[in-house]
């Protein structure tokens, strides 16, 4: 069974030789700083698991994204309280599996109560409760149901913290990607603007080539600033799901793991029906519900209690008296009365409309789990679509027309105009390959978390990857 506990079983034994790298620079000039502050306030943030200090991985050089997914398997706090709520609710079936306390009872006579044998003097007595036949296993399935939905309630918050974590991965990814489009657009716009200038110089250019290339070179630079003032709020998103200070720094994602994925939307379809954790946390909540009908009926029949009194009584005043000073030991039964029919009648329906509300619920939240499924699916075959169209055929394209315009333009049959606008173009389409990789990536994560399934292909170690990730998750 997946659970924390094995996340900190399976990596307490490393004692903190575990070391997670950070990725590649994006350019010598992005070198990492202050990686020592970063691991200390890291060290500070360590949380304590029964009674042990865990140490985390270090985010340095290199690091995967499943070295960020182990990360947050081992610090993320939303996680590991989903995992004590579940824990605790396990412990509350052997609670209400148990018959109710014995009572012991007590009494001294303050005056003695003379008898044939002689003086009471005090009384003790014990007594026990039997609820009626099968309420105590009712109130185990109920109680069951119940921490089987806060099992789900845990699987839930894992498939979100492996979303959110892979999501932010991939947007980190392609902010770093593309910044290093517009970089090299910009190095090859100073480049055509130095061309442009020398053309003027030499009279075969006009000045509105410089112009059109100096008004091209500050949108760039405009748009490289944007996209470098990104990072800090993305580390910030990507700090959180890992549950440390926003502040820190991240290295750039160096590459993202190759999605090898070979599955129908039908598929999709029967895993998000047999696995989701939502959808099945509701199947068990209705199953509670159901239990607490059956124990409402019960509370018309009465509860039973048996017991045994103890009577300390002194040697008879007059002598030769017949079982002198015998202590009497008494046998008593006793059922309470359930009169208040009315009551438990209202018990029942609202044990009826609390099942009929747990139904809807998990009918509604049904549909919404398929249409959230269905855009995903959507999302991810058409960032397919997309990264075979850039990455096949129109980068390839504009490249091929940037040269031919570059070519133009220096043999005087092509304006600079026209290659500013085959600049444009391959810059807008070597985004949109850039992007339609991430999206993929993340609409990927989407549809894993929905279905609770790691869609795992056939590339090599993928099935080793995904071994790993059930371990240690």
């Amino acid at each position: 069974m997946n659970s924390l506990g094995i996340v900190f079983r399976g990596l307490l034994p490393l004692g903190g030789g575990l070391l997670i790298a950070g990725c590649a620079s994006l350019a010598d000039t992005d070198a990492h700083v202050g990686q020592a502050n970063d691991n200390r306030a890291d060290r500070a943030s360590v949380p304590r698991l029964a009674g042990r200090d865990v140490s985390l991985p270090v985010l340095g050089d290199d690091a995967s994204l499943e070295d960020y997914l182990r990360y947050a398997a081992l610090n993320n706090a939303g996680l590991e309280a989903a995992f004590n709520r579940w824990k605790a609710a396990l412990e509350r079936i052997p609670q209400v599996k148990s018959l109710p306390d014995p009572r012991f009872n007590y009494t001294y006579f303050i005056e003695e109560v003379e008898t044939r044998v002689g003086p009471q003097q005090q009384k003790f007595g014990v007594a026990q409760t039997f609820p009626w036949f099968g309420k105590l296993r009712l109130r185990g399935d109920a109680a069951a149901a119940a921490a089987e939905a806060a099992h789900q309630e845990y699987e839930k918050a894992r498939q979100a913290l492996i979303y959110r974590v892979k999501d932010a991965f991939h947007e980190y990814w392609y902010l770093a990607q593309a910044i290093a489009v517009t970089r090299e657009n910009l190095r090859l716009v100073s480049n055509m603007e130095g061309i442009a200038r020398t053309r003027f110089k030499t009279g075969t250019a006009p000045n509105s080539a410089v112009i059109q290339a100096q008004v091209e070179l500050g949108k760039l630079d405009d748009r490289l600033r944007t996209l470098e003032s990104l990072r800090q709020p993305l580390v910030a998103r990507l700090n959180a799901a890992l549950n440390r200070p926003t502040h820190l720094s991240l290295p750039w994602p160096e590459a993202l793991p190759d999605p090898d994925v070979s599955f129908t939307d039908e598929q999709a379809g029967q895993w998000l029906a047999e696995r989701n954790p939502e959808r099945r946390r509701l199947e068990h909540l209705v199953a509670r519900e159901e239990a607490g009908i059956r124990l409402a009926r019960k509370n018309n029949y009465p509860d039973i209690t048996f017991g045994i009194d103890y009577i300390d009584t002194d040697d008879a005043l007059s002598a030769g008296v017949a079982d002198s000073g015998k202590d009497p030991v008494m046998a008593m039964v006793s059922v309470n009365v359930p009169l208040w029919h009315g009551k438990y009648r209202a018990g029942e329906r609202e044990a009826r409309h609390r099942k009929a509300a747990a139904e809807k619920d998990r009918d509604d939240t049904g549909k919404r789990l398929d249409a959230d499924l269905a855009l995903s699916l959507y999302q991810f075959r058409d960032a397919e679509r997309k990264i075979d169209l850039y990455g096949d055929t129109l980068v390839p394209k504009a490249e091929q027309s940037l040269l031919v315009a570059q070519q133009g333009f220096e043999a005087g049959t092509t304006s600079f105009a026209a290659l500013i606008d085959a600049q444009r173009l391959l810059l807008e389409f070597q985004l949109a390959h850039q992007r339609a990789l991430a999206d993929r990536g993340q609409r990927l994560a989407a549809v894993e978390m929905l279905t609770g399934t790691e869609i795992a292909g056939s590339g090599r170690g993928a099935e080793e990857r995904v071994e790993e990730r059930r371990r240690l998750w």
